[in-house]
């Protein structure tokens, strides 16, 4: 990989059509941690999940049929959307669902932020996109950074402690997205409307949270308060149906490592939310981690953008 790898290009973030909708999409992800957080107090995680994914189904479908796209997929398309439904739509919520039963939803989404790196390795591995030196030292800093704040989350013990398992489950619904983000982006994704390919994706992804839950957690739970079915509508429309659209248009149009630094506003978001809302407690450790987090994600964030 050669120094001009690096070199010098017009940052596509500066382009209207690429940060309005990038900072978009991580204004809304930033709040839907905390939302999370209530959708899991009363009701089994597998059981929020799908009741989200069964209002946004219905909502993307409906959202594709008013664009005017076509819902015919093919059976390419929808072999596609099936592996992006059970990677996206259920194996990612369910394992960030039950991540935030033992850590605080500022520290999920910090490590969320980490998400430029499988993004960029399975970039190159399935799209055949660079990465670049800038990019390895960014995310190298950043992997410091998310350290000294899961080093003080372990301190602080939330939650019956259970900081490892938090870490692993999160890893896991890390892993789950990045999968989908890249295979979307692939030759057969881009032929298709997003829309359409996220309605039936989505569908898919519900029908398997629902089999997952009552598997695990047994026949259907629904909490009858105001402020759950808030959240529930919330995170379907909001922190689904709008976003996951535009983020995966991001992905297509500037590559998924560069679209996952908006990570760094979630971060931001997610973590003041957290503080108000959680008690989360700051310390020297916690502050300097953060800093250093987001530093490394602002260095890999000005690398190049990698896509032909």
């Amino acid at each position: 990989m050669s120094a001009a790898s690096d070199g010098a290009q017009p940052h596509a973030l500066l382009r209207p059509s690429v940060v309005v909708p990038f900072v978009l999409v991580a204004l809304i992800w930033g709040s839907t941690w905390l939302v999370i957080k209530d959708q899991i107090s009363q009701v089994p995680p597998g059981w929020s999940i799908t009741w989200r994914f069964v209002v946004a189904t219905m909502a993307m479908f409906m959202l594709a049929k008013f664009q005017g796209h076509s819902l015919r997929l093919g059976r390419a398309g929808q072999m596609l959307a099936l592996a992006v439904g059970v990677t996206q739509f259920c194996g990612n919520f369910n394992f960030v669902y039950r991540a935030e039963l033992h850590l605080t939803s500022g520290i999920v989404a910090v490590m969320f932020g980490l998400l430029m790196v499988p993004n960029a390795i399975f970039g190159r591995l399935l799209l055949g996109q660079p990465i670049t030196r800038r990019f390895m030292a960014g995310s190298a800093i950043a992997l410091v950074g998310i350290a000294m704040l899961l080093v003080h989350e372990a301190r602080i013990a939330p939650l019956e402690g259970k900081v490892g398992l938090g870490v692993l489950l999160t890893i896991g619904g890390i892993l789950s997205a990045s999968v989908a983000n890249v295979i979307q982006a692939g030759d057969t994704g881009r032929k298709l409307a997003l829309p359409s390919l996220l309605a039936w994706a989505m569908l898919y992804g519900t029908l398997c949270d629902a089999v997952l839950a009552w598997a695990i957690s047994g026949p259907p739970v629904f909490d009858m308060r105001a402020e759950y079915g808030a959240g529930i509508a919330y995170l379907a429309i909001a922190g689904s149906v709008v976003t996951f659209p535009l983020y995966y248009k991001l992905v297509r149009e500037i590559g998924p490592g560069r679209a996952a630094y908006n990570g760094v506003i979630v971060v931001i978001v997610a973590m003041v939310l957290s503080t108000l809302f959680e008690g989360y407690q700051w310390s020297v450790l916690a502050g300097c981690g953060g800093a250093v987090a987001l530093v490394g994600m602002v260095v890999a964030l000005r690398a190049r953008n990698p896509v032909r």
